[in-house]
């Protein structure tokens, strides 16, 4: 594949070749949803599929862009004397991002380059495939211009990118799992203080695979300022009594004792949820480091059963594809992964039968739902690098 990306690197860029390859994950999070705004853990995992970058160093000042995903939007090109967000250059105001605030920074990047893109995930997956090309973007000017920055650093620069660059008010998950990555580990975060531990998730006979509903995430952003209020408006009330920062301090027990404080039955479920899910993320780490795949997969299962009737975020698309999955032999659990309303679901399949597991459960949606779901076998891998 990288053979025939330098052929169209050529043609791209007026004949020229690319100096360096490149490859940025995506990301699943195997386990703790909803819970990083809580003060909980999460527990993602670099994967196989990712974005893919070829790049050179020019003599001038000009970036030059193109994506192999979006060969409709053509080259687009601008300068290192102009790096402020603009709509129109579309996705590469990620890049573009990234560029700028590393020479705010102080990092010396003295002139412009070619960069081409080509990226396996799926658009609107919920994979993160913006914090993909944020790391990869990281990475290539890191190499091309021998800059000396640690990857927590690039991780960092990601979110910023997302949050002021792009304007996404989203958590720091992302960017730390695909550029922190281990082939076959997974990485329990406490996005809060950025401490981690590299967790071995080895499979064995088993795969993720990940389901998705090709349902554009309409509802998500609203949702998630929604649930997030929730939360903190139960935590407010709790900590009437209680000497605790956040949600994710609590143990199940000293939650259910304390729900009256709460006193409002959704509040309640949704504090649950922020709970018991940070929770299950501490169980399902001591059930991979045991090896104790059926417990993971129990795990799974839980949480797609509270993000469904607790926290209400799922909806018919992901509710069809998980019951489906969880119903087919072989499947050792199953949930939606992400932020909900859409996006995708993953399940801990035995790679023998995952074929007829694709057919069985794509069959059962496209009833139901009307339309198809794609399935992808996921690998963990290493996280963002030069090939």
């Amino acid at each position: 594949m990288l053979k025939d990306l330098h052929k169209e690197f050529q043609e791209v860029f007026d004949g020229e070749t690319a100096t360096g390859d490149y490859f940025a994950p995506g990301r699943i999070n195997l386990i703790g949803e909803h819970t990083d705004y809580n003060g909980g853990y999460v527990f993602p995992a670099s994967i196989t599929i990712g974005t893919y970058g070829l790049a050179r160093k020019r003599t001038d000042k000009m970036v030059r862009l193109y994506s192999k995903n979006f060969a409709e939007l053509g080259r687009i090109e601008f300068s290192l004397e102009d790096l402020s967000y603009n709509k129109k250059d579309n996705w590469t105001n990620y890049p573009k991002g990234v560029i700028a605030y590393l020479i705010e920074d102080g990092y010396d990047v003295s002139s412009g380059m070619d960069l081409f893109i080509y990226g396996t995930i799926p658009n609107g997956a919920g994979l993160s495939s913006s914090a993909s090309l944020e790391l990869l973007t990281g990475v290539i000017v890191r190499d091309l211009f021998d800059l000396s920055v640690e990857m927590l650093d690039l991780v960092k620069l990601g979110k910023r990118v997302e949050n002021q660059f792009i304007g996404v008010n989203s958590g720091i998950m992302d960017q730390f799992a695909i550029g922190m990555g281990q082939k076959d580990h997974a990485l329990l975060l406490d996005t809060n203080t950025l401490s981690y531990e590299v967790v071995p998730a080895a499979f064995g006979e088993y795969v993720v695979a990940i389901m998705n509903t090709n349902k554009r995430r309409e509802l998500a952003d609203s949702k998630y300022n929604e649930r997030r209020g929730e939360c903190e408006e139960a935590l407010r009330r709790l900590q009437t009594k209680l000497a605790i920062q956040s949600l994710g301090e609590l143990d199940e027990e000293t939650f259910y004792a304390n729900t009256d404080l709460i006193g409002d039955e959704t509040l309640i479920r949704r504090a649950k949820h922020a709970v018991t899910e940070n929770q299950r993320t501490l169980k399902a780490k001591a059930a991979l480091q045991a090896n104790d795949l059926e417990t993971f997969g129990q795990l799974l299962d839980a949480s797609h059963e509270s993000l469904r009737d607790d926290y209400e975020v799922t909806g018919i698309e992901l509710d069809t594809l998980v019951a489906a999955a969880q119903a087919q032999p072989g499947v050792l659990g199953a949930r939606m992964t992400g932020a909900g309303f859409g996006g995708c679901g993953i399940a801990l399949v035995k790679e023998a039968v995952l074929p007829e597991f694709i057919e069985a459960v794509g069959a059962a949606y496209k009833e139901k739902i009307g339309y198809a779901a794609d399935f992808y076998k996921a690998s963990i891998d290493d996280g963002a690098r030069k090939l």
